[in-house]
């Protein structure tokens, strides 16, 4: 094989892995993104579960009643 067609196949094969790995890294940035705006969303609903969750044991504690249900037995 001439120098030529050996490099010509090294360049294209360079490419080729260039191009995989590319495509790797957009791939992963992708799932990042993906996986980060789940979080998100998970940790503010948790957050906006927490903050009704305490309103109700604030407004059971202010009203004499527990805020697990017991009391509702009139």
């Amino acid at each position: 094989m001439n120098l030529v067609a050996q490099i010509a196949m090294a360049a294209a094969e360079t490419e080729h892995h260039g191009n995989v790995a590319l495509e790797t890294v957009i791939f992963g940035v992708i799932a990042a993104i993906v996986f980060a705006f789940l979080g998100l969303v998970t940790l503010s609903y948790k957050n906006v579960a927490n903050r009704h969750s305490a309103k109700a044991e604030a407004w059971a504690a202010k009203h004499g009643k527990d805020s697990h249900g017991a009391g509702h037995g009139h």
